[in-house]
């Protein structure tokens, strides 16, 4: 992908939710909700404080992270549909969570 966020924006694409409960009931797509975990692609340069100093972005490309249900602005790049969002909008960093280890 040659696409890079400007300021303290990030790209991130949605990690899919399971397929079925713990029941082990099939969820049909129409039931799903969107997911609001996701891997952040690419991150910007950082936002700027009034003096002009740079605040670094917490977040990195590869970072696997937690954001509210309507954060972010739907995109597709490169055929992919991914989100744009500030990085203010994210909710957290997972670190060590199951999901993490099977990717």
């Amino acid at each position: 992908m040659q696409f890079t966020p400007l300021h303290d924006r990030v790209v991130v694409r949605r990690i899919e939710g399971e397929e079925k409960t713990k029941g082990g009931l099939i969820i049909p797509d129409t039931a799903k909700e969107k997911p609001s975990e996701g891997e952040v692609i690419a991150v910007g340069e950082g936002a700027r404080k009034d003096s002009g100093e740079l605040i670094p972005m917490t977040v990195k490309a590869g970072d696997r992270i937690l954001f509210g249900k309507w954060s972010g602005t739907e995109v597709k790049i490169d055929g992919e549909d991914l989100l744009i969002m500030k990085e203010s909008d994210i909710l957290g960093i997972i670190k060590n969570s199951k999901a993490a280890k099977a990717a």
